[in-house]
């Protein structure tokens, strides 16, 4: 079986279906997302659908299911990207919410560790915190205050890790350090959607359309 891993989609269906086409996978192949299925891009809904109905696709949680969920809790006031998700999903999103709170934190696979944020340095797996790998901003700040290095640069495990959350190289393009694959190439901001296929490692990408975030920011004059 083959395992499609795929990087921080935002809402972008239209490039989701490009990179399954460009991929080959088939029915008994299996996607997976890393998180942030939405938020920012034009399609939520049609992305949301895709991962509910279709039997060998899942995703784990990002920081944006994420701040869904602390939103319809209470627990975090709604920003601007989770409004105009849920105004874009409609009488659909109880039933995302419903959705996103079954996504794990992270998946032990055979070939590769597949979290969506960050992996603190000696810390087991099974003892990392939730903002850890789900990447929030709070997480982030305690790495960098933390330790001398990004936390990618400590990493040295036998098993390759692959994250989405963040453009390490600020240039759109992948991440290879190591055994460490970042594949958010930003694709809602114009960039790429970027997949690698298991156990061979193979990277895939197709462009984006446009810059998703900012044509969506000037429709509802968003600055």
């Amino acid at each position: 079986m083959t395992q499609l891993i795929i990087g921080d989609i935002h809402g972008c269906y239209y490039e989701l279906q490009q990179l399954l086409d460009q991929s080959g996978i088939g029915d008994d192949d299996e996607i997976i997302c890393v998180g942030d299925l939405v938020n920012r891009g034009p399609e939520p809904l049609e992305v949301f659908q895709f991962f509910r109905d279709t039997p060998n696709a899942r995703s784990i949680m990002g920081n944006h299911e994420w701040n869904h969920v602390r939103a319809v809790t209470g627990e975090l006031p709604p920003r601007f990207p989770t409004l105009l998700t849920r105004w874009m999903m409609g009488e659909q999103y109880a039933e995302f919410i419903d959705y996103i709170q079954t996504l794990p934190l992270y998946l032990d696979l055979p070939d590769a560790l597949i979290l969506h944020g960050f992996f603190e340095p000696d810390v087991p797996l099974e003892k990392q915190e939730k903002r850890i790998l789900l990447g929030v901003t709070s997480a982030e700040n305690y790495l960098h205050e933390t330790y001398d290095r990004l936390w990618y640069t400590y990493y040295d495990a036998k098993k390759p890790i692959i994250v989405g959350h963040r453009d390490y190289t600020d240039e759109q393009q992948p991440l290879l350090y190591n055994n460490v694959y970042g594949i958010d190439t930003r694709c809602v901001y114009g960039g790429s959607l970027t997949g690698i296929l298991l156990p061979s490692f193979e990277l895939i990408s197709v462009p984006a359309r446009r810059d998703h975030w900012s044509k969506l920011q000037r429709k509802h004059g968003v600055e």
